[in-house]
């Protein structure tokens, strides 16, 4: 049979397939179909295979983001009610912070507390403006003297006036001479919100920045 299968294999005619014996014939269509199989493999079905497998790892991260959507809609009033709270209690910071207009007022303010527990303003320099994205801070340095009592009555004072006012780097010394008052040495921060004009601006300056970052980043 092996003979027999050598002898239908010798002589072909590549020009005249058509009058070759029927084991060649059939090796060639076997042939043609596995070739035709493979490219159909690699053309086709690979990629439909690779794009599978992206969908189902696409799949977990999809449902998880779909529950939590669902739980947000499904919460969605008291999401609006949590949200109408944080608005009103950040309304109700922003009356504490004076505008710009109201920050002479302010400063007298602290002045007179000190003065109304009966102590000395040895220093009382309102610095430069610190501007932050929504807010602006005023450091002003205070040195006053007084009895303990009084300037501990002062700093509940200032704790305790309508508008924020913090007090940082405290410092509480004794003189040399003998008198029996101490002198506090201690920065003032108070704060008010931007105007308008001045939101703008920062909001300006800020795009300009980024925009220049993002400019120099480029290669």
């Amino acid at each position: 049979m092996f003979e027999r299968a050598q002898q239908q294999f010798r002589s072909l005619d590549p020009n005249e397939p058509g009058q070759w014996p029927l084991l060649p014939k059939a090796c060639a269509w076997g042939a043609a179909a596995l070739a035709v199989l493979a490219g159909g493999w690699m053309l086709v079905v690979s990629p439909a295979v690779d794009e599978l497998e992206v969908a189902r790892n696409q799949e977990a991260p999809l449902r998880a983001e779909y529950r939590a959507k669902l739980g947000q809609a499904v919460n969605l009033s008291e999401l609006r009610k949590q949200k109408q709270q944080v608005q009103e209690y950040v309304n109700q910071l922003e009356r504490q912070l004076p505008g710009k207009a109201e920050m002479d007022a302010l400063l007298s303010d602290i002045n007179q507390a000190g003065i109304g527990r009966g102590l000395q303003f040895e220093l009382f320099r309102p610095g430069q403006v610190e501007r932050k994205e929504f807010h602006a801070v005023l450091p002003i340095t205070v040195r006053v003297t007084g009895r303990f009592h009084d300037i501990g009555a002062f700093t509940a004072d200032v704790a305790n006036l309508s508008r924020i006012v913090t007090l940082h780097n405290l410092v509480i010394a004794a003189p040399q001479d003998g008198s029996g008052t101490l002198t506090m040495d201690t920065i003032a921060r108070t704060y008010r919100y931007l105007d308008p004009e001045e939101l703008a601006e920062a909001r300006k300056v800020k795009a300009d920045e980024e925009k220049a970052r993002r400019k120099g980043g480029k290669p």
